[in-house]
């Protein structure tokens, strides 16, 4: 562990200060320490669009995309001027254009790509999000500029399409990369991160299901999955220390019609950048 920093469940690093001032609140409340949790929890990082997404982010057509249910604005971006579409979604604390060299692939190969900035994201407004509104983004996109050919999605992007599913969002298969399972698992990772007592996990878990009037569990990737006979290629590396390669294990274990490819040495997030990555997804599409 950091004497600095620690780092949570996607991978970004938190800072000592905000460690040691969730220990002082829970050595004097759990209220508000569950509190203190949640808006960590739930308050992505906006960082700077790096040079290598650039290209894309110059050569995309943006526009903002208001989303009615959850009364809120994010960035679009279209890529490629291909008639048939593939819709790419990000995971947290990402944006529209970290899949850019699969979108460059795919762009290549005739497609046209949309993606987004969710909530609180990149361009989007906002300071807060959760899965759900990455979900309510799907659709609204699917009615907007549907329908779209296959859905990608990195980590709780993955997460969001296979969730989508289950509110009638179509489309003719599905690329997972590097995307949890279970929330409770991610709830317990986050809380171990700001070495908080293990026990407050349940309890976190209990606020947010609370405020959401639904059970965290019914997002669980491997839950949702099985309920839907959708072509299916699950990406993990072996390497990922953020999302452990067991979640794409018990995905795939639990999905009808699914591929599991694994690599090694790429971790969670360049792996987006696999030259074998890429290939794998345009021979599934193909």
């Amino acid at each position: 562990m950091s004497k600095k920093a620690s780092k949570n469940n996607q991978g970004i690093e938190i800072p000592r200060f905000i460690i040691n001032t969730g220990k002082f609140l829970q050595s004097i409340s759990t209220y508000l320490t569950i509190r203190f949790a949640a808006k960590l929890f739930t308050s992505p990082i906006k960082y700077k669009v790096p040079k290598r997404e650039r290209p894309m982010l110059a050569e995309s057509i943006q526009e903002n995309v208001f989303i009615d249910s959850l009364y809120k604005s994010v960035v679009a971006y279209h890529y490629g001027k291909g008639e048939k579409k593939i819709l790419l979604v990000h995971g947290w604390s990402g944006r529209g254009t970290q899949m850019f060299k699969i979108a460059d692939a795919l762009v290549a190969k005739g497609y046209g790509v949309i993606s987004f900035d969710a909530p609180a994201h990149g361009k989007s407004e906002g300071k807060k999000s959760m899965m759900p509104e990455f979900i309510e983004c799907i659709l609204t996109f699917d009615k907007k500029f549907g329908p779209f050919e296959y859905a990608i999605g990195h980590s709780l992007g993955g997460m969001a399409i296979m969730n989508a599913l289950q509110k009638r969002f179509t489309t003719h298969k599905i690329v997972t990369i590097g995307s949890g399972d279970k929330i409770s698992d991610i709830v317990k990772d986050f809380v171990n991160q700001l070495e908080l007592k293990p026990s407050l996990a349940p309890k976190l878990t209990a606020y947010f299901e609370n405020k959401l009037k639904e059970k965290m569990s019914d997002y669980d990737s491997s839950y949702v999955i099985q309920n839907f006979e959708i072509p299916h290629l699950i990406i993990h590396d072996k390497n990922d220390v953020e999302v452990g390669v067991y979640c794409a294990e018990n995905i795939h274990k639990n999905s009808k019609y699914s591929t599991l490819f694994l690599t090694e040495g790429f971790g969670h997030r360049k792996i987006l950048g696999s030259d074998a990555v890429i290939e794998k997804i345009n021979q599934f599409i193909d």
